[in-house]
């Protein structure tokens, strides 16, 4: 192993060198016109994996390529998947950043440019590991796939049609994905629980037009004023959300789990802060990071009805609606949390109104054991890259891809990222932190011997 961090150390300038080159391409798969772009990329990363003496297939799809790369093969030992995305935000608006975001710019500890940490970094450090493994003959205790897809930001289309149909070429004894974040390089984490989502949109209609309030305001209800109210009755003062069964699926906090959650840098204040809130608020008997990440929410996430022009206009608007999404944690499931939502909507609506819903999309909440051997390995490996003890978060965010690699490969995902809270993904003047990227390399290498030890 010493071998592999001292090639990690010695070639780290090089590294970064790469990472520039890779930033260069501007992949953007949201727009149509970098569509060239996006498989010149691929290509340079295909090129990148065989120059190493990985086994490389570049499939086409219907959008943009995708990227599968093999280790030499290490017959009977088990195999993992890398996973990540080579495409990349859209960087408008451009005069917000202080350098062009394909023209990698260098200061201090860090690398601006976009794509550097979502998710071009990320996965550019598990391959330059790699590297360190074959470059200096150290063997490699199990077999390795990269899965690297260029859809990522636009929806992941062409995967979902890939992997059930490369499901026997893909199989594996975990996945692991470096997309995402960390508290900071003091506290490196692995990210075993992901909330889910569910979506509906709800109208309430009343007078089959606009009516003067004046002249017909007490005779007839307002539907904005109807929505409100109902909207209203869905939670309590404690921050409960009252629809009948809401909870009865929620798999309750380990002991173990809370004490983890506690070791994170973050406090209320400094969370209050952060948001920019008078004052949080939040169901009682939780801290802010338990309430954000592991229990599950009713948000309205957007309300339209009547005027919305300057000055006034005295009206009893004809209909109201809302946007409204439902963060789901295990074990709840997104369809029977629409049915539970609806049943309670209809319940508390007033004769007055005419209620109409409309189901939106849906993902899985997700979980891996944070007590299991995977999971404790991927603690070591972290500890031993960062410099720093491993610690244990959930995000409160949706991961789609996590849900389909395990309905797919019958996988469990790990997640380990890299990327600092600062480090702007989607946002002009995306950076990756160096030092951040150097640790990771160090906790790809440890990885692998203590996954395959656990694997066993």
């Amino acid at each position: 192993m010493q071998a592999v961090l001292d090639y990690l150390a010695a070639n780290r300038q090089r590294f970064i060198h790469d990472l520039c080159d890779y930033v260069r391409f501007p992949s953007v798969s949201a727009q149509p016109a970098h569509s060239g772009d996006l498989q010149a990329c691929a290509g340079w990363l295909a090129a990148r994996c065989r120059s190493l003496g990985l086994s490389v297939e570049l499939h086409p799809t219907a959008g943009n390529p995708i990227v599968v790369a093999k280790t030499p093969p290490v017959p009977g030992a088990p195999t993992f998947v890398v996973y990540g995305h080579y495409d990349v935000q859209p960087p408008e608006p451009f005069e917000l950043w202080k350098s062009p975001p394909f023209e990698p710019r260098l200061e201090g500890a860090n690398l601006f440019g976009r794509g550097s940490s979502d998710n071009k970094g990320q996965h550019l450090a598990h391959l330059n590991a790699v590297e360190a493994y074959l470059r200096t003959g150290t063997p490699l205790p199990c077999n390795l796939t990269f899965l690297i897809e260029g859809e990522e930001e636009v929806g992941s289309t062409a995967l979902y049609e890939f992997l059930p149909a490369h499901r026997k070429e893909l199989a594996c004894a975990a996945v692991v994905i470096s997309d995402n974040g960390i508290p900071d390089l003091k506290h490196p984490a692995l990210t075993y629980a992901l909330r889910g989502i569910a979506a509906l949109e709800i109208r309430i209609d009343g007078p089959n037009r606009d009516l003067h309030s004046g002249l017909f305001g007490g005779t007839v209800e307002n539907p904005a004023m109807a929505l409100c109210q109902l909207l209203g009755r869905l939670r309590d003062a404690r921050g409960r959300i009252t629809v009948p069964g809401f909870y009865d699926d929620v798999e309750p906090l380990t002991k173990y789990e809370r004490r983890q959650l506690a070791k994170l840098p973050s406090t209320p204040e400094g969370f209050r802060r952060l948001t920019g809130s008078p004052e949080l608020f939040g169901e009682t008997g939780f801290t802010p990071e338990e309430q954000r990440t592991a229990r599950p929410t009713l948000e309205i996430n957007g309300l339209t009805s009547g005027y919305q022009g300057e000055g006034s206009k005295t009206i009893i608007p004809a209909w109201a609606s809302a946007k409204i999404t439902i963060r789901l944690v295990p074990d709840q499931e997104p369809k029977k949390m629409i049915r539970l939502v609806r049943e309670r909507l209809k319940e508390l609506c007033p004769s007055t109104v005419r209620l109409t819903i409309r189901n939106g999309h849906g993902g899985e909440p997700y979980l891996v054991s944070p007590e299991g051997p995977k999971a404790q390995a991927v603690l070591q490996a972290l500890e031993a890259g960062f410099g720093h003890p491993g610690v244990l978060m959930r995000e409160g965010g949706s991961i789609p891809i996590v849900s389909a690699f395990r309905r797919h490969l019958k996988a469990d995902t790990l997640l380990l990222g890299m990327a600092l809270p600062d480090d702007n993904a989607h946002s002009p003047n995306e950076k990756f932190n160096l030092d951040a990227y150097a640790a990771g390399m160090r906790t790809a290498a440890h990885l692998w011997p203590l996954l395959t030890v656990a694997a066993a």
